[in-house]
């Protein structure tokens, strides 16, 4: 039976960069998930007997969340929702299972990379038809929907099981619980080579990949030691937990820290790789070398024909402002467009859409293609498998191999984590204040914060963070990330361009250490955070 509920607004359910992110203390409050989800359903329009997708993470309160939404579909007019067993999706996967069935789009449950755990963190987005996360207008509609709810549609019926793949219904509408990994796993297999990756697993070439306790376990488990014949035990915290076993599931030297040491001291296997919390995020590591986010995407975008899904060429490249220029290099190289734009993956799905772009990418972990509308950690470790099956050299010697015919480009990304969000705002604002003042010192020739006019639909973004540009190409970016639950996050990215192959072999903190000085100087980062070191280098 439908019934109508009455609720008051709550405060703050503005979704950010990657939808609403709250403690999951603050989802299970008396109406509170209800009431965002309600808001999203208020703002659409159109989707009377249409599909739904809703999946999530498996993180803590996942599985109360599908069973919500699902009986809030029902009530709002929905056809059918589908969904994958246990509730489970990859966010990349879900993307997917929407475009694959034109459904009208999908709810996602994910807080990404952050933390698990009654503890922790959660997050719900809403995903257009597209498979992309909704644009900025959807997102804002929907935020003032949230301000002015007063009730909510559910129905009163017993759970779905979840646990069983198969078909029910609810109030008149279908729920298809699907094998979440299936599709996905096709998807991947009409883009790469896997007779030829299979055939480097088989000859002697190891590989670790660190599921770390998060959604994409099962989906290494079913394509690298299954299709693929890796041996068991490649895939190392296969099992998705809801508190992610205690680890914190960002794919990066700190937290995927076993994993790095295994690989990178070159005593371990070739080649190792992970992913993050809903599987969007990778990290890509070989023997003696750590391979920068902003590094892979110019390296997938420059061997991306050798895969058989692109070999056709590539359209252009997109990346993040605050991603190393590297891409753009390579762009220039074979003639083709490449973007600039600010962070959040929804910003690329007009150029993916449009055929303007078809590699993206972001610093902060995230690659993908026009393949789906998210980024996707498990479609870049296939990537790169393929690349090293295509070209037979290892992961050190295709990177080195890169600096040497594109020039290396030193970058660093230093984070200052739980940072007062006062003390955050306070900085931003002082360093907007003498962005004029700041160009003409220190070899500095622009200094602005970050504006985006959309080359497809003609929007305007503004206030995507601080750029301090310098005369030899070399820049400072600051950021506060929308990805947090407490406080703020100080982004500081810093980048320096080196053509000459007799000095890529420094390290990037050595390499960088007269600009890391200078970004903290000009934006007084200790004096008004406290904060004499970054919680986290990458």
């Amino acid at each position: 039976m439908i019934k109508t509920v009455e609720t008051k607004p709550f405060d703050g359910q503005r979704p950010g960069t990657s939808g609403l992110r709250k403690k999951v203390t603050v989802f299970q409050q008396a109406h509170y998930t209800e009431n965002f989800i309600q808001s999203i359903f208020n703002v659409l329009d159109g989707f009377k007997g249409k599909t739904l997708v809703i999946g999530g993470d498996g993180r803590f309160y996942n599985d109360r969340v599908v069973q919500i939404a699902i009986r809030m579909a029902a009530a709002n007019g929905f056809g059918k929702v589908i969904t994958g067993q246990g509730g489970l999706l990859s966010t990349p996967a879900a993307s997917h299972v929407i475009r694959l069935n034109k459904a009208f789009g999908g709810i996602i449950l994910s807080a990404s990379h952050n933390p698990g755990g009654p503890d922790g963190d959660f997050g719900i987005k809403y995903n257009g038809g597209n498979g992309g996360p909704a644009p900025e207008k959807v997102t804002e509609a929907i935020f003032a929907q949230t301000k002015t709810i007063s009730t909510y549609k559910t129905v009163e019926a017993a759970d779905i099981d979840l646990g069983k793949i198969g078909s029910s219904t609810i109030e008149g509408m279908s729920v298809e619980v699907i094998d979440p990994v299936a599709d996905y796993a096709t998807l991947m297999q009409s883009l790469f080579d896997f007779p030829a990756i299979k055939a480097l697993l088989a000859s002697g070439f190891t590989m670790k990949f660190d599921g770390m306790s998060a959604i994409t376990g099962p989906y290494g488990t079913r394509i690298f030691e299954g299709l693929l014949g890796a041996a068991k035990g490649t895939v190392m915290n296969g099992v998705p937990l809801p508190d992610f076993g205690g680890h914190h599931p960002d794919p990066n030297l700190v937290h995927a820290k076993e994993l790095c040491d295994l690989v990178i001291g070159g005593k371990g296997p070739d080649f190792g790789a992970a992913s993050d919390g809903d599987g969007d995020r990778n990290l890509i590591v070989g023997k003696g070398i750590y391979v920068t986010p902003s590094d892979s995407l110019a390296i997938i975008a420059a061997n991306a024909q050798l895969a058989p899904g692109y070999k056709g060429g590539i359209a252009g490249v997109a990346r993040s402002m605050p991603t190393s220029c590297a891409a753009d290099r390579v762009a220039a190289k074979l003639k083709i467009n490449h973007f600039e734009t600010p962070t959040g993956w929804k910003f690329f799905g007009n150029l993916l859409d449009a055929g303007k772009a078809t590699i993206c990418g972001e610093e902060s972990f995230g690659t993908g293609s026009n393949h789906v509308r998210e980024k996707d950690g498990v479609w870049a470790v296939l990537m790169w498998l393929n690349i090293l099956a295509a070209r037979k050299q290892s992961v050190a010697d295709i990177v080195k191999g890169h600096w040497a015919e594109y020039g290396r480009n030193y970058y660093t990304r230093h984070d200052y984590e739980e940072v007062a969000s006062d003390a955050a705002n306070a900085l931003m604002s002082g360093l907007r204040a003498q962005l004029s003042k700041l160009v003409g010192q220190h070899n500095i020739v622009k200094a602005d914060d970050f504006a985006y006019d959309d080359p497809v639909d003609g929007s305007h973004t503004e206030g995507q963070g601080i750029r301090l540009i310098f005369a030899n190409g070399a820049r400072i970016i600051y950021r506060l990330s929308g990805t947090g639950t407490s406080g703020a996050t100080l982004r500081v990215y810093i980048e320096d361009y080196e053509a000459d192959a007799k000095k890529h072999d420094a390290d990037p903190q050595v390499a960088l250490a007269a600009l890391i000085k200078l970004a903290r100087d000009v934006a007084q980062i200790e004096k008004l955070t406290g904060r004499a070191e970054p919680t986290v280098i990458t």
